[in-house]
């Protein structure tokens, strides 16, 4: 059974959880690089930065791919509480560090992620879920834990009679490392999208753009990221240890 084409595809197949950000279009390009075959599915849940779609959708027609976007974005009625969705909450600046950043946690987000991931891995008899998961989460995010990513693995194994594993190969690298990866998969990262804002450039002060700017730095690495003009330099930053000056 092994040599029959059919199940050989349907075993490198896997379908990635794709937002157009840093993390996941490396862990894209390092599939590709491993010869899996790579459905993307980028999912709209009413996000403020919906350009990370586009960033998405820009970089797998680039590269052929299959990629779908779902428009899940009636959910934010459910998810008010969040600044990535609540239009009159104001998305928090600073280090991930800062305790205000828990107001960027959307609730039950990569369950939601994952449910259709696996929906769509059932349906196409695809072998896994891959998602770019990896050490350096924050703990304000419950569902980046290791202990919630166990615990949907078991569950997708079970949920239909096609069993479907959940990858996460980064699990135990930090942004740094999957930065240095990128740059040895030639990964286009100027195309990416990671900012929180969704504005015309990267603000250069969310904790997401704070913390891209570290990964690059960390690693070595020219930042070829577009930044606005009101951004702290990286000479700033590092003298104030990636935080702002409002958080002095």
């Amino acid at each position: 059974m092994d040599s029959d084409p059919a199940f050989t595809m349907q075993a490198k197949t896997t379908i990635l959880i794709y937002s157009g950000g840093m993390d996941s279009t490396v862990l894209l390009y390092h599939l590709l690089e491993q010869s899996h075959a790579v459905r993307c599915l980028s999912v709209d849940y009413g996000q403020k930065h919906k350009k990370e779609l586009n960033s998405a959708a820009r970089i797998c027609k680039n590269l052929n791919l299959e990629h779908k976007t779902i428009d899940l974005s009636s959910v934010a009625e459910l998810l008010g509480s969040s600044s990535l969705i609540n239009r009159d909450q104001a998305v928090p600046q600073g280090h991930y560090e800062a305790d205000t950043m828990k107001a960027t946690v959307v609730p039950n987000r990569n369950m939601l992620l994952l449910s259709l991931a696996t929906a769509w891995a059932v349906d196409s008899k695809a072998a896994t879920v891959s998602y770019a998961a990896h050490s350096g989460d924050h703990a304000i995010y419950p569902d980046c834990r290791e202990v919630f990513a166990q615990g949907m693995d078991s569950v997708m194994q079970v949920c239909d009679w096609h069993s479907v594993r959940l990858n996460r190969p980064f699990v135990e690298m930090d942004k740094a490392a999957i930065c240095k990866l990128g740059a040895n998969l030639s990964v286009p990262f100027e195309e990416t999208w990671s900012c929180y804002l969704g504005t015309d450039l990267h603000c250069g002060r969310c904790g997401t753009c704070i913390e891209r700017r570290e990964a690059f730095h960390l690693a070595g690495l020219d930042d070829p990221t577009k930044y606005d003009s009101k951004a702290p330099t990286l000479e700033k930053m590092l003298e104030t240890n990636w935080k702002l000056i409002e958080e002095n």
